[in-house]
Formats: C-alpha cells, sequence, structure tokens
C-alpha cells in the first residue's frame, strides 16, 4: 500500500479492527474472552460452533491485534489483547443501541419482559455492599467466577440456582451480575428469584466493565 497518504493508511488500519467485529460470533467470542482466558475447545462449545470455525474467528480476530494467542499442550488459549477491547464493545453496544431500531424490538422482547426494573450502577452497589446492605450474586459459572469476581460475591451458576435458593437471604437485597449488559443469565437469575419472593435487582453490567472502571475485584486462590 502506498505511504503518500498516511491517513488512508491509518484508516486501512482501522477498517481491519472492524471488520473483525463484524460478525456475531466473534462479539460473542470476545465476551467470553472478557471474563478471562480461555482455550478454542471450551469458547467453541460455549459459543455452540465448531473448533475449527472458532479457531477461524479468533485467528482473525488475532490479526486485528484483538486478542492473544499462547499454546498451552495441545491447546491454544486465547485472551484479550488489553482492557480497551471492552471499551471498544461498549462504544459499539452504546452506537448500535442509540441508532438501530431492531435493538429496541429485541431488547423489549426479551429482555424488558424478564426485569423492567432499573438496573443498580457499579457505584450503588460499591457502596451498598461496603455497607453490608446487599448480597452480591455471580451466576456465571465456576471457572468464569474463579477468574476474577466482585468482592464478597456468592457464586451460584444460573442453571444450579433452583436447587441452591436456601443458600440466599430473603431478608436482604440481591445484586445479580454476570458477563455483560445482555448476558441473559442475570436477566433469567433476577425472573427465578422474583418468582421465588426474593428481593434482587440486576447489575447495569458485568464483570469487564466493572474491571475497566478500576473496582477491586477478587480470585479464587488454587491449591498447590
Amino acid at each position: 500500500m502506498s505511504t503518500d497518504n498516511p491517513k488512508k493508511s491509518l484508516f486501512a488500519q482501522f477498517a481491519l479492527v472492524a471488520k473483525a467485529l463484524s460478525h456475531g460470533n466473534r462479539l460473542e467470542l470476545l465476551e467470553f474472552l472478557a471474563q478471562g482466558e480461555r482455550n478454542v475447545e471450551s469458547l467453541a462449545r460455549l459459543t455452540d460452533i465448531s473448533v475449527a470455525n472458532a479457531s477461524q474467528h479468533l485467528q482473525r480476530l488475532q490479526r486485528a491485534g484483538l486478542v492473544i494467542a499462547r499454546r498451552d499442550g495441545h491447546s491454544v488459549c486465547y485472551r484479550l489483547a488489553d482492557e480497551k477491547v471492552v471499551t471498544l464493545l461498549g462504544a459499539l453496544r452504546v452506537v448500535t443501541e442509540n441508532n438501530v431500531a431492531e435493538v429496541d424490538r429485541i431488547i423489549a422482547g426479551y429482555f424488558t419482559s424478564k426485569d423492567s426494573f432499573e438496573p443498580i450502577s457499579h457505584d450503588q452497589l460499591l457502596n451498598r455492599s461496603r455497607e453490608g446492605l446487599v448480597t452480591v450474586l455471580d451466576v456465571r459459572p465456576k471457572e468464569e467466577f474463579d477468574a476474577g469476581h466482585l468482592p464478597d460475591a456468592v457464586n451460584i451458576p444460573l442453571k444450579e440456582l433452583e436447587n441452591r435458593l436456601n443458600e440466599l437471604p430473603k431478608d436482604q437485597e440481591i445484586v445479580a451480575y454476570c458477563r455483560g449488559s445482555y448476558c441473559v443469565l442475570a436477566f433469567e437469575a433476577v425472573e427465578k428469584l422474583r418468582n421465588h419472593g426474593f428481593d434482587v435487582r440486576r447489575l447495569e453490567e458485568g464483570l469487564p466493565e466493572w474491571k475497566l472502571a478500576g473496582l477491586p475485584v477478587e480470585r479464587e486462590r488454587k491449591n498447590i
């Protein structure tokens, strides 16, 4: 490519990143990677695509500088290149919400039907949690919880929630969170818990946005 016009050269590189984001599966892969490092096989399982397709999508993201790969034995593991990728995904979400009418229909048809209450912000949650006024509930799978979670959070994965209701207080507000603003796990958890009489609200965003805001994160210690 000619270097006579540096602006065109720069825009071409910007377009490379934009093209890498132009597939739903790749955006979903980035959402999972925002929770922590994963190998190709687990990412394929989570996104319900073949290992070969997942690998191709991840390589596309790597070429665009959005993810970093490392080999672990026979597996290849990926992680986000940096936290700015979360910022990029958040900007994409906001622009789409503001300018694409179909988003409103999807939100009203699924998300609002499960939780029409205003979610709590991370600043509000941090203050209420420090005062001991809420129980913070992480409904992601245990491996994601172990990789990083909100301080003092209780981990009950969504699929186990119905059988572990006795572990949650009915005399205190519960705030549920998961992977991000439109992660279905938190919406479904809120619906289930309200049906059982719990006072529950949803965190406005997920763990990646919490970390991006510079708020404290805890990790489970592994036995050696």
